[in-house]
């Protein structure tokens, strides 16, 4: 259907024609297209199979198993250095497998075994076949994927996985990843039986197979003639050899001459004939048109050849720079920005099999002593038997009697989206003359294929049309993974309800034993609260709080997110970050700190210590940890680039257990009798190191409950000892652990925020009611411009302040919407929301934060909230509902 309508559907033909109306394109076209693109459904049965990865750490990884990597790989070996060769064939060997060829007076293959084998010898050296490099990442990180039962009869078991991922570590790469065979471009050549002439050449030498019988060849190289003579040998009949170019020489071409074969120089494919391949028409051409007659041949077979391009795609993906060689008609490896790295053989350009096994084993000679391993000081000297073969001339699209894109005929680029020369030219005359925008206009280079085969042809048409040279209309971005890669492979043996993660903190397994219930916090699992026999949830709630208000609590607060900051520029840079002072503070001290966005908004708050000069420790909210780390790498790396700071997430290497209550005082002194635990030894807001029985504590006087509070950091080794150990030193004083939703109860009594809880992105401090944070003597920092717009400083923004119920005991549900007068004529205008509710126990009545619109100046006014089609009266409040004046974070 889509044949036979074809001239409707040119590219983007979507975009012009069903767009027109919303509700056609939902309910009619976008339907229709989806359902005949023949999306299915996901299987909702588990995947039978299994899979696993592994990690290797190695001297030597060399990518492709021809005959440059085969010489590369040997040689490194051979030195001493630890090698890894890959290869996504079954079999080792490259383009020798489908060559005839010899190497030192032997056949290739031969030599090819004799390689193997010696590897196979080699306790060092891992051999990959079926193995794919599909991503080259910094630092040498490769990653690969091994298909190790794909197409075979047995079943996967965990001892036998069907496929692995191999994550690779390398001092040294060597790229031999070979060079596909470019296809031409002419009238109707997506038929059945047009055929790359390397690959009627695998059929014959690898696998026996004669594809056809009578063949016609299309070329305008001399490599695509050895092709032709094996098919004839094999014997086949050789109908033809249409060439581009104009004098074709050399070996081969006299070679096939001499066998009878009717040679057409400087004629061209002009249309081709069947459902599956059967005749084509021939004219001669000049160069730029066809001028001669046409005259019809009949074939079964039709191979063609429109040159080489090395396979640069992991180069290009280890940021390596590349530049067209006029000469070999292909984008070769030019700068390489990786360190460490070598492109080889057909890779690197070098299509000859000797400057192949030369290139490679003086790559190999050089990858071993660089990695400390010089047993061999010279690169091999090989004795090749091929022909020699001259440069290809350029033919990037064939013309045909009639203009490219009128008439029936189509000259396909990209064979898997069915793009068209027309295409680009259209994408071209639409305005579209970056390749990146012609890629994703007219989908050539997109799906599976990612350009292997379509991308040069397809780039050189849209420079012809936009009058630009080859080189400055550039290539498309060759990104991971190189081929598709299973979603089983990708996850391993990482398999649960979700792909997340599961994180749990050392002191996990006393939480279970205590039967506490768990919420997820970010990927982490949390104690929520210790329910004893009998209790609800928020009975088990209301005993713990009331716990730390009068006796004391512990709490595992290990989640929370720990940045280690260092250098000599540390200071000035956590200056920058927070909107309060830090270049003062202290050693020994700690000091609360906003950030905000540069847009002025609140997004993440935490407590900084200074440890040492120019060494500092931050902590972030739980679920903020890793979006912290990323900004201020952000920074370091985008804005502040003179900036000489270290940034490090410690998260898992601290355990950290809160102690909390008018009694915490008594439990620090049955850990370690021998220190002074007062206020006046040690004040609130500054961190000390003393051992907790043997083991050495970084231990902080921090509250987020408002009560006399000391955090006990230790290694993580150690954090389900020192936990067991505060409970028995806590058992005279009815020490209590607390979770997460007591935590968040013993805050909003003191008034204290949650980031990304009672902020949602569009709170300045100012709304919270934290002038006070926001310096207005320090130069810069981030945000602080945007504080000086009109906009933050309007009266009718949302700003936080507390709520109390006209019901004491009725708690408001979290979300809920606050208006003014719930008889107003709808829609009600809304004046905000819940962000907070709780009850408190030791309040005897519920308490709420929530934001409104000038909620300041409507302290004490009577609102309505409202909730799942119920009203109830609330009062706006100051925030603050326990210890107001703050008298009991000392004791």
């Amino acid at each position: 259907i889509n044949g036979l309508f074809h001239r409707f559907l040119a590219v983007g033909f979507y975009y012009k024609t069903m767009f027109g109306s919303q509700k056609l394109w939902h309910h009619v076209f976008e339907p229709m297209i989806r359902k005949s693109a023949g999306w299915s459904k996901a299987p909702e049965s588990a995947d039978p199979d299994f899979y696993d990865h592994k990690h290797a750490h190695i001297d030597v990884l060399v990518v492709g198993a021809g005959p440059a990597g085969l010489a590369a790989a040997r040689d490194a070996a051979a030195g001493g250095a630890r090698v890894l060769i890959a290869d996504e064939q079954s079999e080792f060997g490259g383009s020798l497998l489908s060559l005839n060829r010899e190497i030192n007076g032997a056949d290739a293959q031969s030599w090819v075994d004799e390689c193997v084998e010696e590897l196979k010898g080699q306790a060092q050296a891992a051999l990959l076949p079926n193995t794919t490099v599909f991503g080259y990442y910094d630092q040498n990180y490769l990653v690969a994927i091994e298909k190790r039962l794909d197409g075979s009869s047995k079943m996967s078991s965990p001892s036998n996985v069907r496929q692995r991922i191999w994550h690779i570590r390398a001092k040294k790469v060597v790229l031999a990843t070979g060079a596909h065979e470019r296809p031409l471009v002419f009238a109707d050549n997506d038929r059945p039986g047009i055929m790359l002439a390397s690959a009627v050449q695998t059929y014959i030498n690898r696998y026996a197979v004669l594809p056809g019988k009578r063949a016609i060849l299309f070329a305008n190289n001399d490599s695509a003639y050895e092709a032709a003579l094996d098919f004839k040998r094999a014997g086949g009949d050789l109908i033809a050899v249409i060439d581009t170019r104009n004098n074709p020489t050399g070996p081969l071409v006299d070679e096939v001459f001499a066998t009878g074969t009717r040679l057409y120089k400087s004629h061209v494919v002009t249309k081709t004939y069947g459902k599956k391949f059967d005749g084509l028409l021939v004219a001669e051409w000049d160069g730029e048109k066809v001028v001669g007659k046409e005259e019809r041949l009949e074939a079964d077979i039709l191979m063609m050849s429109g040159g080489w391009s090395p396979v640069v795609h992991l180069f290009s993906q280890s940021s390596g720079k590349l530049k067209f060689d006029d000469e070999k008609l292909a984008f070769v490896p030019d700068r390489y920005l990786q360190p460490d790295s070598v492109s080889i053989g057909a890779a690197n350009g070098d299509f000859s099999l000797a400057e192949a096994l030369r290139s490679g084993s003086r790559e190999g000679v050089k990858a071993a002593t660089s990695t400390g391993f010089a047993d061999r000081k010279s690169a091999r000297r090989f004795i090749v038997s091929e022909p020699d073969l001259t440069y290809p001339e350029a033919c990037w699209l064939v013309p045909s009697v009639k203009p490219v894109g009128h008439g029936k005929e189509k000259h396909f680029v990209d064979f898997q989206n069915d793009t068209t020369a027309a295409d680009i030219r259209l994408a071209a005359r639409e305005g579209f003359h970056s390749v990146e925008h012609m890629k994703r206009y007219t989908l050539t280079g997109f799906g599976t294929d990612q350009g292997k085969t379509g991308n040069i042809n397809g780039l050189a048409i849209l420079a012809d049309a936009i009058k630009a040279s080859i080189p400055d209309t550039g290539t498309t971005t060759f990104r991971p993974p190189y081929t598709p890669v299973t979603f089983g492979a990708l996850a391993g043996r990482e398999l649960g309800e979700l792909s997340d993660p599961i994180r749990k903190t050392p002191i996990h397994p006393a939480h279970t034993k205590a039967g506490c219930e768990f919420e997820n916090v970010g990927q982490w699992k949390r104690p929520w609260y210790f329910a004893k026999e009998g209790e609800t949830m928020q009975q088990a709630v209301n005993r713990e709080c009331l716990a730390v208000r009068n006796d004391v609590g512990m709490m595992d607060a290990s989640t929370l997110g720990k940045i280690d900051i260092k250098g000599p520029d540390a200071a000035e840079f956590i200056n920058r970050i927070y909107t309060n002072a830090f270049l003062k503070l202290g050693v020994g001290k700690c000091r609360y700190g906003l950030m905000c966005g540069e847009d002025g908004m609140v997004f993440d708050d935490g407590v900084t210590a200074k440890l040492a000069e120019n060494h500092f420790h931050m902590t972030t909210t739980t679920g903020g940890a890793a979006h912290v780390l990323e900004w201020l790498e952000d920074y370091l790396q985008t804005e502040w680039t003179d900036l000489k700071v270290y940034c490090t997430s410690v998260t898992e290497q601290w355990a950290t257990i809160a102690i909390n209550g008018p009694k915490a005082r008594e439990v620090m002194t049955a850990l370690n009798p021998d220190v002074d635990w007062s206020a006046e030894a040690f004040p609130f807001m500054t961190w000390q190191d003393h051992a907790i029985g043997n083991i050495q504590a970084r231990i902080f006087r921090i509250s987020f409950t408002g009560e006399l509070s000391f955090e006990i950091n230790v290694p993580s080794r150690y954090g389900l000892a020192i936990w067991e150990a505060v409970e028995q030193a806590g058992k005279p004083f009815n020490i209590t652990p607390y979770g997460t939703e007591s935590m968040h109860v013993l805050r909003a009594e003191k008034g204290y925020i949650i980031a990304g809880q009672d902020t949602d992105g569009s709170l300045t401090p100012q709304d919270l009611d934290m002038d006070w944070i926001v310096s207005k003597k320090k130069k810069d920092f981030i945000g602080k411009r945007s504080f000086s717009r009109p906009d933050t400083s309007r009266t009718d923004r949302k700003q936080l302040v507390g709520l109390v119920t006209e019901d004491p005991n009725f708690v408001i549900d979290e979300g809920a919407q606050i208006v003014e007068d719930p008889e107003s004529a709808t829609p009600i205008p809304m004046l905000g929301h819940v962000t907070s509710s709780y009850w408190s126990e030791a309040l005897g009545k519920s308490i709420a934060f929530a934001v409104i619109k000038d909620g300041f100046n409507r302290k004490g006014q009577s609102l309505h909230s409202f909730s799942l089609g119920n009203w109830h009266k609330v009062t706006v409040v100051d925030p603050i509902f326990y210890d107001v004046k703050g008298e009991r974070r000392d004791g």
